[in-house]
């Protein structure tokens, strides 16, 4: 399983080597001599190709150690483990070539040989190498000429495989992530040192403005100068630059030693340069960023060692990752845009809230982070007809701007239903639920309908019911903290042709107890079960709960533990005190 080689291959290879037997079978399938090596350098398998050229036979080469065993040099003395090219590339994990190294033969003779190295990997654990060989002296000319072909098309054949791995590689990794910053940061560290030793990113802010948002070098991003990035100079009109002609919608550029232009140049064309410069750049590629009808910037990549400059095969692979690159940009604006509608949908429907007499209400809702959909979580509070006080918590089941709108039809919706009716909190949900499909886009949704039922001055009843929603924690002031899980039923639109109520339990509420409504962002974080976030709530909640309300809510929000991705609302609701 060498680097490069497919997923279904790695696959097949993982099944093929717990066999016993799955080295040899490979090895004698080859007609070229092979010797598999270890992470210690050691002879694994040989294959019956290695034993005629070595003029070994394969038991006396098991378990030896390759260089020690094999490797010399030209007279035939020994060549230090420090300066040996293949344990190089054993330790490094990575490829090597070598055409004119000697092998000891066991007649004691000296076989001058070409020989490839490709890394083994197993899950991306390293495994050791596998070593290709053959005589670089034996035969006829022509034969040497036919070597040497072969050799140059399984360096080319190698040097295509790496290219398409990367176009590969970047795909998927980018393809994790709607965040530009983040998919930018992703890219420069696949680029360079990769394929080049500089990359930079320009992206097109309108249809004048260009803003230079990534610069990744040798050292990634700690050795970048500040005044290479933010906004560049306007472009020109006549004569343009290799940038500002990709900038338009033209063709990849590949250029040799850069900075020497024939003519007067715009200030973005001179900031450029000035830019390639500093970095000692002799071959360029800048490519657009998405397709040519709609690009979103440029991707200039940048190598310094004259010895090797870009070639056009770089270009049409880096115009292939440019394409790619410009998409992920595309969607990743577009996704802000959405969330950015679907957060002001969210924030402007939830309502001031009440303060009836002397309870105390606060609220918080925070958007899911940078990288994740906006939910449709959401709360209310209201005063009802005949003097009750209505609270509601909510999440409608998605993840974009349909959710966002369905919350808003829901809000709307069942505010209508618990101010014309007095009815109790179930009965409002049954028939909600039962108008869900005929007058919202909304699927399934969840939430806590409560009535808190009393005089202005106490004593106070919570009369609630509960669609499928985390249940409400009551704390006392006696140092009492529970869920009130007695109201649970259906979520909205799982109905399931039940003629049945949802349930209206009551629980007296003591002067000077707290009730917290949530959504499930609050209790649940990836990696972690329901039981342990509901457990972490009740005990921030209990040793806050004699704190002033406002305090309660940022605080518990303060000791959530990271990795959430998901909205929360939360409203909090607090008696007064004898």
């Amino acid at each position: 399983m060498a680097n490069g080689v497919g997923p279904g291959a790695q696959e097949a290879g993982r099944r093929w080597a717990a066999e016993p037997d799955f080295w040899p079978r490979v090895a004698e399938q080859l007609g070229t001599a092979l010797a598999v090596m270890d992470t210690a350098g050691r002879i694994v398998a040989v294959n019956r190709a290695a034993e005629l050229l070595l003029d070994r036979p394969a038991v006396t080469m098991r378990g030896a150690d390759f260089h020690d065993l094999l490797h010399r040099g030209p007279g035939g003395g020994r060549i230090p483990r420090d300066q040996c090219p293949l344990l190089q590339a054993l330790n490094r994990g990575t490829a090597a070539r070598g055409d004119e190294d000697c092998y000891l033969r066991g007649d004691g003779g000296l076989a001058a040989v070409s020989w490839s190295a490709s890394p083994l990997t197993d899950d991306g654990s390293p495994r050791g190498v596998a070593v290709l060989f053959t005589d670089a002296d034996t035969g006829p000319a022509a034969d040497r000429g036919a070597r040497r072909e072969r050799a140059a098309y399984t360096s080319a054949l190698e040097d295509l495989t790496e290219r398409l791995t990367l176009v590969s590689e970047i795909t998927d990794v980018l393809g994790q992530t709607l965040e530009t910053d983040e998919a930018l940061a992703r890219l420069g560290r696949l680029l360079v040192p990769r394929l080049a030793d500089w990359a930079a990113v320009d992206l097109l802010i309108d249809s004048e403005q260009v803003h230079r948002v990534a610069v990744t070098g040798p050292a990634g991003r700690d050795a970048v100068r500040e005044d290479w990035l933010g906004r560049l100079p306007a472009t020109g009109t006549a004569g343009l630059s290799p940038l500002e002609r990709v900038l338009k919608g033209g063709e990849p550029v590949l250029r040799g030693q850069a900075g020497t232009a024939t003519g007067p140049e715009s200030p973005l064309a001179a900031g450029h340069s000035d830019f390639l410069r500093s970095v000692g750049a002799t071959s360029v590629l800048t490519v657009p960023l998405g397709p040519q009808r709609q690009v979103t910037g440029a991707l200039t990549l940048v190598r310094t060692n004259p010895a090797h400059p870009f070639d056009a095969g770089d270009l049409e692979v880096v115009g292939d990752i440019g394409r790619r690159v410009g998409l992920v940009i595309d969607n990743a604006r577009r996704f802000g845009r959405q969330r950015a509608v679907a957060e002001a949908m969210q924030r402007n429907l939830l309502a001031p809230l009440p303060q009836p007499g002397s309870m105390r209400l606060a609220a918080r809702y925070q958007p899911a982070p940078a990288g994740s959909q906006v939910g449709g979580d959401w709360y209310d509070a209201f005063e009802l007809k005949d003097g009750a006080l209505a609270l509601v918590i909510g999440d409608v089941v998605g993840h974009d701007l349909t959710a966002a709108a369905g919350m808003a039809q829901l809000h709307g919706i069942l505010r209508s239903l618990a101010w014309d009716h007095t009815e109790p909190p179930g009965v409002i949900v049954d028939r909600l639920d039962d108008a869900l499909p005929a007058i919202t886009t909304v699927s399934m949704a969840t939430l806590v309908l409560a009535r808190v039922e009393g005089p202005r001055t106490g004593p106070w009843v919570l009369r609630w019911t509960s669609a499928g929603h985390p249940p409400p924690l009551l704390l006392t002031p006696e140092g009492d903290a529970r869920y009130l899980e007695e109201g649970q039923g259906l979520l909205l639109g799982a109905r399931l042709g039940t003629d049945g109520h949802r349930p209206d339990p009551a629980v007296p509420l003591p002067p000077g107890s707290t009730l917290l409504l949530y959504t499930d962002g609050l209790v649940e974080v990836p990696g972690s079960d329901l039981d342990t976030g509901l457990g972490r709530l009740r005990r921030n909640a209990l040793a806050l709960a004699h704190e002033p309300l406002e305090t309660l809510c940022d605080e518990v929000l303060a000791r959530m533990p990271p990795g959430s991705t998901d909205d929360i609302a939360l409203l909090a609701l607090r008696l007064p005190a004898p």
